[in-house]
């Protein structure tokens, strides 16, 4: 067998995350980005790949309304808080905010120039601001009741403002004249949405009361009123020239009735559907044959249905829909055959996924990945544009496990358990179902397909029971699900089963239940082969070894363990999780695995050494999924955060990474060295902070500190030579390290040199916007306390030296001006010779205690030579040095 690399590290290479929770949304001039509403931020979202650009902390509480100015480089915001702010789009700062309604500002409208913002307010009134002062300059009331559109004309020279309510009427108000000048009354319920004519002349108002009316702004007047049969959330104007307007044909477009040019318009509402109109004869030119809003079990809620908005999109794009559930439908016109106008849904960016439970890659390329959540439906995604290249909506309940496929015929199969009981198997090309299997008593929590021959499956579900379905000759042209038929039926567990895996082989199938065993079952006839006990919480997960007969398990104890099939002992027991295991997956042909936990984490586990060699800290909740790829395993990962995250093996990358860089270092030390042998000191400064060496940069700065030169004038100094020319970065790295080198007395010296030349540098301002400059300058400052009270105590000890060398008259007492310190000197040794000879007189007037070694003193004394004075002065000086030196260490 060929040798396996191990792998030693993974990296997230894309996320999909939530940008989206319900509310209001605008697209950008060029249609590239769309900031979008997400609970209390606001997430700039790239249309082509719903990547997150960047995050704004906008609102204590949700936003209500958004607008983008002309050149895109401003956003509005305003929220329940009541305050409108003023965003710049690239510092992604508020560059201004205020106050104005008494109530949630519930829509906002730039003027074409840029200068003019106009609000509508849940309090009745709109506004206009002037952006730059943020003062308002028009106070409009009149509605009686909240204002929920408003929208300039686009034609910056007629200076009307249109505002629809609640109170049924749209409002013309006029900014010159700063009045009212019409109102449009033919409406029965809220107007939701507004559009004009290319013209200009015509003004569209939909509304809930499934009526789109035309008003001529000549005169004010009700033109038409097209009935649509259904409540309306938006209504868009199709230009003349566009591609909606080329493909639907010369045919369909009528004269003039009354005296108005026919208009054609795109509508969506509760319904779910886009439907085209043509202003002449209120005529629907066409209508989508089915919604691709995804259904929900509880109908009867009619905020879960249908289209919320619609945008005809920038430069000809097309249009964009946004869905009850947060999705963003972008459709395109197509042409057909028989020269009539179809819809094609390019892409599906889905605003917020739910909670995802469970997730597996659709073919070898890992191009596609299917994913089901807290919905009745599995969404599967292109991982190229992550968007959700279509929906498999069949069951009734929430879909709890999917596992997927090739089959022997080269189609790729998906099945999925559902809450409701039953199994569903998919085809998806076709994006059909193929076959349902019905007979579980209970929610069916695992599925999974065999591995060899590829024509049953497995499931395993709450009533404890498992199941093996065949779906042999059900792969030809099917039109309606087939019923599937149980071939075996096992009571399995005493609680409910959470997993199911098949072997390699297809000979062995093994169930995780929360009863805390893991149970092996020989196939097709679900012989009870072992059962695996050790666990001291439910197990999660199960997985059969790809080339060793053992299988894994996740537990809820917080451990992995590794059993053998044949005894069905415990082989190796991983710890490291601090919560609960929920899924654990072979890499590396058998010799790795990677696991996810409640505790957010993903690790990485190398099962011969028993250690986690990398842990990945990228979900904010459980982690409930785990997908891994069988041609470049792959890995994708999702959870309670409704965060999918996929992971590339970068192992070989980080390996020619770490060369590089050691390469690199290589180069820069030995131009290190090259700088310091030619006396370029400032260079192998400058390199040293690049290569992160403080114990070369201090060698550098005692260099400098040891070189004698002029220091009348600062600029001659060395040391500040070199610090002149570092930045703001390396000055924060230098006082890192000469907190370091100050806490060594044999370091301190250096140290506090470069310290003071910084400080001669540096004003204080600069140096107080230092990053975490307040703990480094505390610990110097506690040691340079330290390194002075030391001195102190060695200055006060060399007074002994001096005071000896007096006695020894090795120095004279010098006469020049220091006289008088002299003097003072002169009379502190006097004092001390006087001190010293009393005590020595008493000494010899105290009683001997002990005679003996008296005696034997006065015995050596006797074999001297010398006179008694001499003896005296010798035993004073004795004293006088023991004194002293008492005296000085007590100092």
């Amino acid at each position: 067998m060929a040798s396996v690399t191990l792998k030693m590290n993974y990296r997230c290479v894309q996320s999909l995350q939530q940008f989206y929770g319900g509310g209001p949304f605008v697209v950008s001039s060029d249609g590239s980005i769309i900031a979008c509403a997400c609970g209390e931020t606001i997430k700039i979202v790239d249309s082509s790949n719903a990547s997150t650009k960047s995050t704004i902390e906008a609102e204590s509480g949700s936003i209500t309304a958004l607008a983008l100015s002309p050149d895109d480089k401003l956003l509005f915001t305003a929220g329940h808080s009541r305050q409108i702010k003023v965003w710049d789009l690239e510092a992604l700062k508020c560059i201004r905010s205020w106050k104005g309604h008494d109530g949630p500002v519930m829509g906002m409208s730039c003027h074409a120039s840029g200068g003019l913002l106009a609000t509508a307010g849940a309090d009745r009134k709109v506004l206009v601001w002037d952006v730059d002062g943020g003062f308002c300059t028009h106070y409009f009331k009149g509605h009686k009741g909240v204002v929920t559109s408003i929208m300039f004309h686009p034609d910056s020279n007629k200076n009307l403002l249109f505002s629809g309510s609640d109170d049924a009427t749209v409002r013309v108000w006029d900014l010159l004249a700063k009045k009212c000048v019409a109102t449009l009354d033919k409406h029965f319920s809220t107007v939701t949405s507004m559009a004009l004519s290319e013209d200009g002349l015509i003004l569209l108002s939909a509304g809930r009361d499934k009526v789109v009316n035309l008003w001529d702004l000549c005169n004010y007047g009700c033109k038409i009123t097209v009935p649509t049969y259904e409540a309306l959330e938006a209504v868009c104007v199709i230009n003349p020239g566009t591609r909606f307007d080329s493909y639907l044909g010369t045919s369909q477009k009528g004269g003039k009735k009354s005296g108005l040019t026919s208009i054609q318009f795109i509508t969506v509402g509760e319904r779910g559907v886009v439907r085209i109109w043509n202003s002449e004869g209120a005529t629907c030119l066409y209508e989508q044959k089915s919604s691709d809003v995804t259904v929900v079990a509880d109908m009867d809620d009619d905020s879960r249905r249908g289209f919320t908005a619609a945008v005809m999109l920038p430069l000809d794009q097309g249009l964009l829909c946004v869905t009850a559930d947060q999705q963003f439908l972008f459709y395109s016109p197509v042409e057909y055959p028989a020269e009539k106008l179809n819809l094609t849904l390019n892409k599906r960016l889905v605003g917020f996924n739910e909670e995802i439970v469970d997730m597996k890659f659709l073919d070898e390329e890992e191009q596609y990945l299917a994913v089901a959540t807290n919905l009745e439906q599995v969404r599967v995604y292109d991982l190229s544009s992550m968007s959700c290249s279509y929906v498999l909506a069949g069951h009734s309940d929430i879909v709890l496990c999917l596992d997927t496929c090739k089959s022997s015929s080269q189609k790729t199969l998906i099945v999925t358990g559902s809450k409701d009981n039953s199994v569903r198997l998919w085809e998806s090309e076709s994006r059909r179902c193929l076959g349902l299997g019905t007979g579980h008593m209970g929610a069916v929590g695992a599925v999974a397909f065999s591995k060899k021959q590829r024509d049953f499956f497995v499931s395993g579900s709450s009533d404890r029971t498992i199941k093996v379905w065949s779906f042999e000759g059900l792969l030809d042209d099917i039109e309606e699900p087939i019923g599937l038929k149980a071939k075996a039926v096992v009571a399995a567990h005493d609680k409910d089963i959470n997993s199911i895996a098949v072997a390699p082989d297809d000979s062995l199938v093994c169930s995780g239940s929360q009863d805390r065993t893991a149970c092996i079952w020989r196939l097709p006839e679900l012989v009870s082969v072992v059962t695996l006990r050790g666990h001291k919480r439910g197990v999660w997960s199960v997985e059969f070894s790809p080339v060793d007969k053992c299988v894994i398990t996740a537990s809820g104890d917080r451990t992995i363990k590794i059993w053998a099939i044949s005894d069905g002992s415990c082989l190796k027991t991983f710890e490291g999780h601090t919560s609960s295991v929920l899924r654990a997956s072979y890499l590396t042909r058998g010799t790795q695995f990677v696991s996810s936990g409640a505790d957010g984490l993903i690790k990485l586990w190398t099962v011969k050494t028993n250690e986690c060699i990398a842990t990945y800290d990228q979900h904010e909740d459980k982690v409930w999924a785990l997908a891994v790829g069988k041609k470049t395993e792959r890995l994708a990962t999702g959870g309670s955060d409704a965060v999918i995250n996929l992971w590339n093996d970068s192992t070989a990358a980080d390996k020619e990474e770490a060369f590089h860089k050691e390469a690199e270092a290589v180069l820069r030390g030995q131009e290190l060295e090259n700088a310091v042998f030619n006396a370029d000191y400032s260079k192998a400064i400058q390199l040293a902070f690049e290569l992160r060496r403080p114990h070369k940069l201090f060698e550098l700065f005692s260099g400098l500190c040891r070189k004698r030169e002029d220091d009348s004038q600062i600029d001659n100094c060395p040391v500040y030579k070199a610090l002149r020319a570092l930045g703001k970065e390396e000055f924060r790295l230098l006082f890192e390290y000469i907190r370091q080198w100050n806490t060594k007395p044999k370091l301190c010296q250096v140290a506090q040199i470069v310290l003071f030349r910084a400080f001669q540098i540096l004003p204080p301002t600069e140096i107080s916007e230092i990053k975490g400059i307040g703990e480094i300058l505390e610990g110097i400052y506690s040691y340079t306390q330290r390194h002075k009270n030391r001195i102190e105590r060695l200055e006060r000890s060399t007074f002994l030296l001096d005071y000896t060398l007096t006695r020894m008259s090795v120095f004279e007492p010098e006469t020049d001006t220091r006289d008088l310190a002299n003097r003072s000197s002169s009379q502190t040794v006097k004092n001390v010779d006087d001190s010293l000879k009393d005590n020595a007189d008493q000494e010899q007037k105290q009683p001997s205690e002990d005679p003996k070694p008296k005696a034997s003193s006065k015995k050596r004394k006797s074999h001297k030579s010398g006179d008694g004075s001499r003896t005296h002065k010798k035993k004073v000086k004795d004293v006088a040095y023991t004194k002293v030196e008492a005296i000085s260490l007590q100092a």
